[in-house]
């Protein structure tokens, strides 16, 4: 099987060391900003924001909140992927009013499929809405690790941190936002020896079930 996404998704893996030294382009940069705003989302509501972090003293500073992983210290950028705190209606109505504005649909036709939503989020319990969206964090987090791979950038996706520190230290809070993931990203470190390892998975037969 010859595919140069499957290449390069074999050449990818979770970076454990970055080379401090190099620097993502702007234009690399603003392909993974992209990416990020193109991912599918559930109704394509984009309950989600990315903080971009390109600030070596920051950078060291968020090492402590993320269990002492260098890899937030040495990489060129940490994203930090992000949700809101409340879903509002007048955020579900922003949206509408982008569709209507996007595709020059009229109101009136957006409507009830706006009532609906709104109605359908305003029976949910907060615990219930944070986990829809912390899973739409995560389609997103996919994605960017996909593009990187195609991007030749290495990254490392980071879950274990902190988030109320993260919050705090970054400010999230007054943002209406609070962070589920952390997403590092730059060039491996010559000698990071896991970037030689063999990638480790079940055989496809053994993860797919074909009906």
């Amino acid at each position: 099987m010859n595919s140069h996404i499957l290449e390069k998704l074999q050449w990818r893996y979770a970076t454990k060391k970055f080379d401090a030294t190099q620097t993502l382009s702007e234009e690399k940069l603003a392909i993974l900003k992209e990416a990020f705003n193109l991912t599918a989302t559930s109704y394509g509501l984009q309950p989600l924001k990315m903080i971009s972090i390109q600030n070596k003293k920051l950078q060291k500073q968020l090492v402590p909140f993320t269990m002492e992983q260098q890899q937030v210290a040495e990489a060129s950028h940490v994203l930090v992927l992000c949700v809101e705190s409340k879903l509002t209606s007048k955020y579900i109505g922003n949206y509408f009013n982008n569709v209507a504005s996007t595709r020059n649909t009229p109101r009136a036709i957006l409507k009830p499929f706006e009532t609906f939503l709104k109605d359908s989020f305003a029976e949910k319990e907060a615990t219930e809405i944070n986990q829809w969206m912390e899973k739409q964090a995560y389609i997103a987090l996919g994605n960017l690790l996909t593009v990187c791979a195609l991007e030749d950038i290495d990254a490392c996706p980071i879950e274990g941190f902190e988030p109320e520190k993260y919050d705090e230290f970054l400010q999230l809070e007054e943002k209406n936002l609070h962070s589920v993931l952390v997403l590092a990203v730059g060039y491996r470190a010559k000698d990071d020896m896991f970037a030689d390892f063999k990638k480790v998975r079940r055989g496809v037969d053994e993860v797919v079930i074909d009906l």
